[in-house]
C-alpha cells in the first residue's frame, strides 16, 4: 500500500511528542499490511467527517485518512481528539 501525507499531517506530527511519533511509526507497517487490522481500531467517520477513517495510536491520538484508488491512502491529520474538531 502506497501512503501519501498532506502537508498538514506532516505539521501535525512533528509537533506531536517523540513518544508518540514512535508509536505512529511502529504502527504505519501494520496499517500498510492491514488497514483494519483489530490492534489499530479502524473506523469510519461520519459527520461533517463523511468519507474520511480514523485508527489509533493510542487511546488519545488517532491518524485520519482517505481512502483512495490502487490501494493508496492519504493520511490527512494526526493528534488528540481535538483533530476531529479541526476538519
Amino acid at each position: 500500500m502506497e501512503i501519501y501525507y498532506s502537508s498538514e499531517f506532516k505539521k501535525q506530527f512533528k509537533k506531536l511528542p517523540r513518544s508518540i511519533q514512535t508509536i505512529a511509526l511502529t504502527k504505519e507497517p501494520i496499517f500498510r499490511v492491514n488497514p483494519f487490522n483489530p490492534s489499530l481500531r479502524t473506523h469510519k467517520l461520519s459527520g461533517r467527517l463523511h468519507g474520511l477513517w480514523s485508527f489509533s495510536l493510542d487511546y488519545k491520538h488517532r491518524i485520519i485518512f482517505r481512502f483512495l484508488p490502487d490501494r493508496t491512502v492519504l493520511f490527512v491529520s494526526v493528534g488528540d481528539h481535538s483533530i476531529y474538531r479541526q476538519r
